[in-house]
């Protein structure tokens, strides 16, 4: 990774850049410094590499960025435009070159074509490839056609020479909606299309903040950050969703909502009988919002259970209010009551009555001591005689 500066190494580029970043990107230099601390947080970086991210962003080349879209809903580019703080519009858009992208280009057409093309040509081997969406794979993959060209041969003919691949959404990263059976497109991601792993990121929509913080990895190193088996970065899907829920401490106190509008789903309690499929479903939902919108705008925090729609096998196609599959964590075998009953102290015929028993136990255990001392008098006694006996019979024999 090298080695990392300090933040005193951002103010080597001069007042003049750093007001300009405040032009440019419409932030003063502190919430600039503080956003790209958070990133290296985000990311899990050691101490010092804000001043690496901080100062990639402002000197490194923006890189040339070719965003394609198949099959889906455009909701992973809405998510990305509507991430707040700051705004993806000023920072993305500025950062990186975004020579293609059908929904947020000017140009239609044979010219957005061209400007696809132009991109691929001027920066071979250095573009990033951004795809959204499922690749149809049956009948030769008819079914999604771009500018004439089908879906299947788009994506092989970009990321041919791409330096990296990004699948960003479910769709793209594992085949997502599309992809539920029957599939009559053959739905498939762009890792089984291209026949090599790629990095992704799952999610519907995708958390916007999981996708800036890999492209700035890219800026800042020069490379992809460390991911899963499945492509996903480790800095935001390592984790159960379950482990960090807000709702998590009902869980292990086994307090449930059992349907929707009861008293414990109005009080908060855990969605797990509901179906909330966070206790199988890597992801950081709850621990990173966006949209603006606070951080309840995800299903657990709205009174939602989790649909699971960052893992395959899971959304969209487990039902919604089906059981999860807990992973790693199993509610314990004997709860808490929820409302534990309050000490009274003791009234005067219960404290008679408790002295009364106390007396009665004391007088048992004297009478008890008693009898053994004289059953061990008695016994002693027995054995002096019977040790007597041998020697009277002695002296009748004599």
């Amino acid at each position: 990774m090298g080695t990392m500066g300090n933040t005193n190494d951002i103010f080597e580029l001069g007042r003049s850049t750093l007001s300009g970043i405040e032009n440019r990107l419409g932030m003063s230099r502190r919430d600039y410094l503080q956003f790209c601390a958070t990133l290296a947080v985000t990311m899990g970086l050691p101490k010092g590499a804000d001043a690496a991210v901080a100062k990639a962003i402002e000197t490194a080349k923006r890189p040339s960025v070719i965003w394609l879209h198949f099959q889906e809903c455009t909701g992973c580019s809405e998510s990305l435009l509507r991430a707040e703080h700051p705004t993806l519009e000023k920072l993305i858009l500025d950062v990186i070159s975004l020579d293609y992208h059908e929904t947020l280009m000017a140009a239609a057409g044979h010219q957005a074509e061209a400007a696809r093309k132009d991109a691929m040509k001027a920066n071979k081997g250095k573009y990033v490839l951004v795809v959204e969406g499922a690749i149809p794979v049956k009948d030769n993959g008819i079914y999604c056609k771009i500018g004439g060209h089908k879906a299947i041969d788009l994506v092989k003919e970009c990321a041919a020479d791409a330096a990296a691949v990004i699948a960003i959404g479910s769709c793209a990263s594992w085949g997502g909606m599309p992809s539920t059976g029957p599939n009559p497109t053959g739905a498939s991601s762009v890792a089984e299309v291209l026949g090599k792993p790629v990095v992704t990121i799952p999610g519907c929509p995708p958390n916007p903040y999981n996708f800036l913080a890999t492209v700035v990895h890219f800026l800042t190193f020069g490379k992809l950050p460390e991911v899963d088996q499945l492509g996903r970065p480790k800095f935001a899907y390592s984790r159960l969703i379950h482990e960090h829920c807000e709702r998590r401490a009902h869980f292990d106190a086994g307090r449930f909502a059992m349907e929707f509008g009861d008293a414990g789903h109005r009080q908060g309690y855990c969605l797990y009988k509901l179906g909330c499929k966070g206790p199988e479903t890597y992801a950081n939902c709850s621990t990173l919002g966006f949209g603006d919108a606070g951080e309840n705008n995800w299903p657990v925090g709205c009174g939602h259970p989790c649909i699971g729609c960052t893992e395959k096998g899971v959304g969209f196609t487990k039902p919604i209010h089906q059981v999860a599959k807990v992973i790693n964590i199993y509610p314990p075998q004997q709860y808490p009551r929820i409302v534990e009953e309050n000490g009274k102290g003791a009234s005067f015929a219960s404290a008679a009555a408790l002295a009364a028993l106390a007396g009665a136990a004391a007088g048992a255990a004297t009478m008890l001591t008693r009898n053994l001392g004289l059953s061990h008098a008695a016994e002693e006694a027995a054995k002096a005689k019977t040790s007597a006996q041998p020697k009277a019979e002695d002296k009748v024999s004599s």
